[in-house]
Formats: C-alpha cells, sequence, structure tokens
C-alpha cells in the first residue's frame, strides 16, 4: 500500500520499512511474514533496509502480530503529479485490483463472524458458491495489486498521465477527488467495470448499501490514472498488455471536487 501511495506523486519507490510486533516471537511465522514483505519490494522495484522487531506479551494475544511501514521514494519536482494539469474532459482510467486490498476490514471480520458458515467448521474456510469455489479466507487475503511498475513504465512510454488515485480506505469518492484541481470533479460509470464477486457477497451476507460499500471498499478498482481523453485508448492497451485490466470509469467535469455516480 505504501510504495502505491509515494507513486501517485509520479515518485519511484526507493525503500521500504516494516515493524512488527507480537506477543512471542515465532520463527515460522516471522519467516512468511518478511517473505511477503521482501516479495512487495520486489515487485515495486525498491530496497528492503530493515525494520524493528518487537515482543509485546500481555499487549497482544498469543498468535497475534500487528505490522506497520513505510516507505520512500523520489521523484523530479518538475515532474512531480500534484493535479495541476488535470484539464476538464481528461478521461479516468481504472486499473483492476485484485480483490479487497488492505481495506476494509473490520467490517469484514463483521460480516464474515456473523454470516453462517457452509462447511460447518470456520467461516472463513467456507465457500459460497458466488466465490466459485474459493473460500472466503482465500479470497479475502489475496495480496494487493502492486502498479508500480505498469505505472512508472507508462509514464516512460509517453503516455500522459496527468495525476493519479489509489484507491484505498474511502473508496473512489474520498480518493479521486485528491488528485483533482481547484473546481473539478469527477463523473464515473459504476456499470462500466466488472465488480469482483467478494464484494457482491459481503453487500449480501452483511446487508450492507451500495453507497457504503462504495464509501469503504475500492469495488473492483484499486488505482486510477487521468490522461487526455486522445490517450485513453492507448492507455487502456498499454495496462492490459501489463497484465492489468483497465476500464474507463469516468471523466473530469467543472465542480466542486465530487465523484459523481456513485449509487445511493
Amino acid at each position: 500500500m505504501c510504495v502505491n501511495d509515494v507513486l501517485t506523486s509520479g515518485a519511484q519507490p526507493l525503500f521500504f520499512l516494516d515493524y512488527l510486533a507480537t506477543s512471542q516471537l515465532n520463527s515460522e511465522q516471522l519467516t512468511q511474514v518478511v517473505a511477503g514483505i521482501a516479495q512487495g519490494c520486489r515487485l515495486a522495484g525498491c530496497a528492503l533496509l530493515g525494520g524493528e522487531t518487537a515482543e509485546m506479551p500481555g499487549f497482544y494475544k498469543p498468535g497475534e502480530y500487528d505490522l506497520a511501514g513505510f516507505c520512500v521514494g523520489i521523484v523530479e519536482k518538475s515532474q512531480m503529479l500534484d493535479g495541476s494539469k488535470v484539464q476538464v474532459g481528461d478521461v479516468a482510467i481504472g486499473l483492476a485490483s485484485q480483490g479487497v486490498h488492505s481495506n476494509g476490514f473490520s467490517l469484514v471480520r463483521k460480516i464474515v463472524s456473523e454470516s453462517a458458515s457452509d462447511t460447518g467448521t470456520s467461516n472463513w474456510d467456507a465457500c459460497p458458491e458466488m466465490l466459485g469455489g474459493n473460500s472466503l479466507g482465500e479470497v479475502l487475503l489475496t495480496p494487493t495489486q502492486i502498479y508500480v511498475k505498469p505505472v512508472l513504465d507508462a509514464l516512460g512510454s509517453g503516455i500522459e498521465i496527468r495525476t493519479m488515485a489509489h484507491i484505498t480506505g474511502g473508496g473512489i469518492p474520498e480518493n479521486l477527488p485528491r488528485c483533482l484541481s481547484v473546481g473539478q470533479s469527477v463523473q464515473i460509470d459504476p456499470t462500466s467495470w466488472v465488480i469482483p464477486q467478494i464484494f457482491r457477497w459481503l453487500a449480501q451476507a452483511g446487508d450492507v448499501s451500495a453507497k457504503e460499500m462504495f464509501n469503504t471498499f475500492n469495488m473492483g478498482i484499486g488505482f486510477v490514472v487521468i490522461v487526455p481523453p486522445t490517450q485513453a485508448e492507448q492507455t487502456l492497451s498499454w495496462f492490459e498488455s501489463q497484465g492489468i485490466t483497465a476500464y474507463t470509469i469516468g471523466k473530469v467535469i467543472e465542480g466542486t471536487g465530487e465523484v459523481l455516480g456513485i449509487p445511493e
């Protein structure tokens, strides 16, 4: 999530540091966690410099651990993307997420814990029909998509990305306006992309309104790039060639920093 955040400024992630706290160190667990972080760094093209590990018995329950981290990136000041280049009429290209990513899990845990188990063992092991035989645990633990390499390569290929947004907590309504200029809004079409089935299951199982779903989850769009309308098709083709499904999800209009078109 950190490398996707610095990417929105047009920055190349340089290095990442992590922090892990637990009740008692478990070497096997620690090895798996660090391996996952290292894989994320490889995908982002940044170094894992190290970090800190803390044992805090009495604060964490046995088996629990907590993770935090931060990333430093670099970009030439003249090339920083801050929304100032965005123009009315520009097109919003949404890059598909790999699922829930790393937001909204308080609501996810509540829904899963209250849902009826299909397996009779654990709700996390349940395999709802709409998930195609996969368990809730498998689907919900799908790693966050790291967009660094394809987006930076797109910039290097000559695609004029005028601004970007990482769709995290708060969903499209909260994150997309951050990348606009004054006097601009975005009109989106929520029917223009495929919403992954896990979001449909969460909405159904938790009786969550469409508005609340869009205000909590990415709903299948993990990252958005804003490009001139003349480069929309080129941008779609570029990301498809990089193995990332992309959609034209809306356009920039005159406004007051809102996202219009979100279902009620």
